[in-house]
């Protein structure tokens, strides 16, 4: 008896529910994007993005490539789009939990900077 391959059986199934499963896998595919993915997405160029951010466009081309960067980094990548990047942990048996510390982290950490900023320029 010869198996079936996965487009054999969903080609036996009715229309509607091909198209109801296409559609879900649709969903699926969009919940992931790369940064790159995401940012055509939205119709941005990496040149806008950049003027955003004040830094060069291949800057954004790195930004895009990297494997591992600051979440401060992301957010402002984010940002820059018109987005808000949340960060959220999740654990067996427990409901998602959304971390909001980062962002007053990062509140002081701006300030931080700012403070040694002005002192080094004084």
């Amino acid at each position: 008896m010869k198996s079936k391959t996965l487009n054999d059986y969903l080609k036996q199934l009715p229309l509607k529910r091909q198209k109801k499963i296409e559609a879900r896998a649709r969903e699926i595919r969009a919940e992931e994007l790369s940064l790159q993915e995401l940012r055509k997405a939205l119709r941005c160029s990496q040149e806008t993005v950049a003027e955003i951010l004040g830094v060069k466009q291949a800057e954004i081309s790195k930004m895009e490539r990297r494997t591992d960067m600051y979440l401060s980094t992301l957010r402002r990548y984010i940002e820059a789009m018109g987005g808000q990047l949340d960060l959220v942990a999740s654990f067996p048996k427990l409901k998602p939990i959304r971390i909001r510390e980062l962002s007053s982290m990062e509140l002081i950490e701006r300030a931080r900077k700012e403070v040694t900023r002005k002192k080094l320029l004084s």
